[in-house]
């Protein structure tokens, strides 16, 4: 009898130990709010078990996918994570966002480097204007592209934490054509001007 409510009391611990790993999970992919690897989800929940980390996460996107709200946590590629928005309702709530990521230059010269890359510095300069410099400068310091010394100039190109952030491929061919569908969709929502 003592044995049997041992038991039962060890398994009622382990059923709320997962429930707090879970949640804990959950907040950590709300808060930072870009995506974490399994070492850092690992940290927060105390353990070293990717194995463990991956199943938790696994139990916690399938709770989403069954919830159909409008949130998701998708598994990136290098075993990384992030809980975010589904694309289909970004267009209506986009407004209500505190501030956005980048004013209107810094997104434009960020737009060109991720769709013409690898691009020289110069070439860039020439299309943006001389404002680009301190949108380089910007970029660069977000961690969402890269310079690289090439000669007396620099290349330029997009990082891997740009691709999570904008839920991009990692992939420079299909982020290539995501950004266009991206673009020509955005040229369709666009209201005339007058």
């Amino acid at each position: 009898m003592l044995e049997e409510i041992e038991r039962k009391s060890s398994e009622l611990l382990s059923e709320e130990k997962l429930k707090r790993d879970s949640a804990l999970l959950e907040a950590a992919l709300y808060v930072a709010g870009r995506p974490l690897d399994l070492k850092s989800l690992g940290s927060i929940i105390k353990t070293r078990s990717k194995r463990k980390v991956q199943r938790l996460v696994s139990i916690l996107m399938e709770e989403y996918k069954n919830r159909e709200t409008a949130l998701e946590i998708l598994e990136l590629d290098d075993e990384r994570f992030v809980l975010q928005l589904k694309a289909e309702y970004s267009p209506q709530v986009q407004r209500l966002a505190i501030r956005p990521l980048l004013s209107k230059g810094p997104l434009k010269t960020l737009s060109y480097i991720a769709y013409r890359q690898p691009v020289l510095q110069p070439q860039v300069v020439d299309v943006r204007g001389h404002h680009a410099y301190g949108h380089l400068r910007q970029l660069e310091s977000m961690g969402l592209i890269s310079r690289e010394r090439v000669g007396r100039t620099r290349l330029l190109r997009t990082t891997g934490f740009f691709a999570d952030y904008f839920g991009l491929s990692h992939d420079l061919r299909t982020m290539k054509r995501q950004l266009k569908r991206v673009f020509e969709d955005f040229e369709k929502t666009e209201p005339e001007k007058k």
